[in-house]
């Protein structure tokens, strides 16, 4: 078994990812957090220093080094589904979509100072809006379920998931 998390920023991929790994006894893997343990920085200064495009190809080589493992749960970064190459691997596991609304990633994100694309931007709630235009097709295109927002706890979330997997 191997799930993978995609969606939006703040739509719950780590949060809800362990909670989905600790409740199936499966290893959890967060891209991001293997992004800045092979670097030895924050995604923060990956983006200030070397720029999107090379924070880009670290995950990708993240995402490839830990997509072959077995019995986990990977929670990627929002926009993993940027890459051609990414959607392809991604192909490799069952992909959960956590649809979240902007209302949503706007709350969640007010006072975050760890998301780089919304940290150069004046107006946040219009910087989702452009990257859900962009992205949601391709989460879309990915996914083998999506999982609607709802005000459900994360617990229920993940009883929903695992009811959608269909497993026990």
């Amino acid at each position: 078994m191997r799930l993978i998390l995609i969606g939006p920023m703040a739509s719950g991929k780590s949060t809800l990812g362990r909670r989905l790994s600790n409740r199936l006894q499966v290893d959890f893997i967060d891209i991001d957090k293997e992004v800045e343990k092979s670097a030895g920085v924050s995604i923060s200064w990956i983006f200030d220093v070397e720029g999107e495009e090379k924070f880009r190809e670290r995950e990708s080589k993240e995402l490839l080094k830990n997509i072959d493992k077995d019995n986990c749960v990977i929670a990627t970064g929002g926009g993993v589904v940027l890459s051609e190459v990414n959607r392809n691997i991604l192909k490799k596991g069952t992909v959960i979509y956590l649809e979240t609304s902007i209302q949503t990633q706007v709350e969640r994100t007010i006072n975050d100072k760890e998301r780089p694309l919304l940290q150069e931007s004046s107006n946040k709630e219009q910087t989702l809006i452009e990257l859900k235009k962009i992205r949601d097709p391709l989460f879309e295109e990915c996914a083998n379920i999506t999982i609607k927002e709802t005000k459900n706890s994360h617990n229920e979330v993940v009883e929903e998931i695992i009811k959608q997997l269909n497993l026990k």
